[in-house]
């Protein structure tokens, strides 16, 4: 099946290269595209390119999805290569290229949200502490002296750093530790 998908596309190559087509009328930095059924597409190339690699790419280009995954399986198996063999080699090469710029990207982002987390409540300094959660949260009585059981657990997640070492400090003055994550 890859053999007659290869040899249909040399015959591409072959009828595009003897009969007439709409490239015969557009300029030699441009060529036309046969679709099956459909219009030609003109598309520029660079003068540097040589008429047997136009030609190619030409008869791939017209090649249906299927067609194309054939000549793609015929090819690995021709010259004993895989595509994603190449793949990886060219996201690693990317950012190497970028010289000086990729230097600046890799710099660490400065973290802007916090996690204020409630590590241990000592027994005597309960009751203050659950005063201040409900100060900080507008907890009721209830949850906020859930929340001090069950420890270590978040008080505030995704605040501001002022917003976390205010809630830090009060908490410290009653007796609580506390980290912010």
């Amino acid at each position: 099946m890859a053999s007659t998908t290869l040899s249909s596309a040399f015959t591409l190559l072959s009828r595009s290269s003897t009969s007439p087509s709409a490239s015969a009328s557009l300029p030699r930095s441009s060529v036309a595209i046969p679709r099956r059924g459909r219009r030609a597409v003109a598309v520029a190339s660079t003068a540097t390119e040589s008429p047997k690699v136009l030609e190619l790419g030409d008869a791939i280009a017209g090649l249906t999805l299927e067609e194309a995954r054939s000549l793609v399986d015929h090819l690995q198996e021709r010259l004993g290569v895989s595509a994603a063999a190449f793949a990886p080699a060219a996201v690693i090469a990317a950012p190497g290229a970028g010289g000086a710029g990729a230097a600046e990207e890799e710099a660490p982002v400065e973290k802007t949200e916090f996690d204020v987390v409630i590590d241990e409540v000592p027994s005597s300094a309960r009751i203050a502490t659950i005063k201040v959660v409900r100060a900080l949260t507008s907890l009721a009585l209830k949850e906020a002296k859930d929340l001090i059981e069950g420890l270590p657990k978040k008080l505030k997640e995704a605040v501001s750093k002022d917003e976390a070492e205010d809630a830090k400090k009060q908490l410290e003055e009653v007796g609580a530790k506390v980290s912010i994550v």
